[in-house]
This record gives structure tokens, C-alpha cells and sequence, in this order.
């Protein structure tokens, strides 16, 4: 109750705010909130729900892809010696440069659907877990791992017992991250190229000066985010009970 107390005190803080900023800048740049959630309903939810789930497609699929191939590639890095010191100079030579600016390739390669979309978001957060978990596999001392071999275990049972474990919280940290990479990217590839997608959505209210429609485009945007962020939470308080 304390927790759902503190988000409802969050958003009354957040509304206030908008409307003291609504109010000292008298602008139609600046929608009071009233007018934006009307705008909303009045647009109607299907509208946004056609560009929501466009949104969601490209950033789930990105995530999925970026988790599946990043935290087993993480954990053969990290465990491996021989793999880590062949590769960790590659990987942080490629890791810090801009991934975006290869985005006109990536178009001319995959065209301009769905694909290059989520191709460009999973090519930029694919590092991000990737770096995060090798760091995290690498750093398992082995005492833990010869204790689980002293007790008779398989190399499955050292898996299972100490590097899942030990590298579920450092990935769900990534995770976390990745998100709001995740979100940020899915706002630069949807403003071309497209006619469906919040991004495109922000982008062709404000060429109109629909500012309030620009607002709830922002609005969702922001919510797809969060609920992303709330679902990872929540996978981690299961997966991960002794850290709370």
C-alpha cells in the first residue's frame, strides 16, 4: 500500500508541475494536462493503440533477440579465458561507437520495414547485455564453483546453483538499461520511413503543430517504457527472491 501511496503521490507532483509550467509559459506548445487527456479520448484509443503495438512489436522483438543471443554469448565469454582475451579487445573497440550511424546501411540492406527497425534497436542493446554479462560470469570466483564440484556436481548443477544465479541480477540490471536505450533509438527509427508507431506519431503532430497530439504520443510512449520496466521488475522479484 506504501509503495502504491508513494506512485500516486508521483503523479499528483508530476501533474502539478505540468500545470505550473502550462501556466507560466501560456502557450499552446505547453498543453495543460486537462486538454491533453481529453484530446486523448476524443482521438480515440484505437488510434493509438494501432501505433502502440506497432511500437511494442519493434522494441520486444529487438529485446528478445538482443537477451537470447547477448547473456549465452556473455556467459562463454566470461567463463572462457581463451574466448575473452581473443575478443574483449574487439568488443571494446566496436562497443562505445555510435551503432546508429550505420542505420543507411542497415536500410539499404534490409529495406525499410520492420526489420532494419528492430535490426538497429537489437544491434545496439546486443552490447549492452552482452558486455554486462560476460562482466558479471566473469567475475564468479572459483571457490564457488570447486564447493558445488566438491559435493559431487555436474557441470549443469554448477550452471544451475552458482553462474545463473550470480549473473541473473547484473542482466536484469542491463535489461533495465536497455530499456530506455530501447525506447530513445525507437524514437530516431520511427521518425522516417514509417507511417505507423509513436515515434512517427510525435513527428507528424508537431509538423501539423498538434502539440496536444504530440503530448499523447509522448504520454504512451513514456507508458510503454514503464510497463516494460514494471514487467522486469516484477520477472526479477520472481526469479531473484534473495535479493529482497
Amino acid at each position: 500500500m506504501k509503495t502504491i501511496y508513494k506512485e500516486i503521490l508521483a503523479i499528483c507532483f508530476l501533474l502539478a508541475f505540468w500545470y505550473g509550467v502550462s501556466l507560466l509559459v501560456d502557450s499552446n506548445v505547453v498543453p495543460p494536462p486537462h486538454r491533453v487527456f481529453c484530446n486523448f479520448l476524443n482521438e480515440g484509443p484505437l488510434l493509438f493503440a494501432r501505433h502502440f503495438s506497432a511500437s511494442s512489436l519493434r522494441i520486444l522483438s529487438a529485446l528478445f533477440l538482443s537477451v537470447a543471443l547477448g547473456v549465452p554469448a556473455g556467459i562463454l565469454l566470461g567463463r572462457s579465458k581463451t574466448l575473452d582475451r581473443l575478443t574483449s579487445s574487439v568488443i571494446y573497440i566496436v562497443y562505445p561507437v555510435p551503432k546508429i550511424v550505420f542505420l543507411p546501411i542497415v536500410i539499404i540492406l534490409l529495406g525499410l520495414g520492420n526489420s532494419s527497425k528492430i535490426f538497429i534497436i537489437f544491434f545496439i542493446v546486443f552490447f549492452q547485455i552482452l558486455v554486462t554479462t560476460k562482466d558479471a560470469a566473469k567475475s564468479i570466483g572459483d571457490e564457488e564453483i570447486l564447493s558445488v564440484r566438491s559435493l559431487g556436481g555436474s557441470s549443469f548443477d554448477v550452471f544451475r546453483h552458482v553462474i545463473v544465479p550470480a549473473i541473473l541480477p547484473g542482466i536484469f540490471t542491463s535489461i533495465r538499461i536497455a530499456i530506455g536505450t530501447c525506447v530513445a533509438v525507437l524514437f530516431f527509427v520511427e521518425s522516417f520511413a514509417t507511417e505507423e508507431g509513436l515515434g512517427y506519431l510525435i513527428i507528424d503532430a508537431w509538423s501539423k503543430f498538434d502539440y496536444v497530439l504530440m503530448y499523447n504520443a509522448i504520454i504512451a510512449m513514456g507508458a510503454l517504457g514503464l510497463a516494460l520496466y514494471v514487467a522486469v521488475d516484477r520477472l526479477q522479484k520472481y526469479l531473484c527472491p534473495w535479493m529482497e
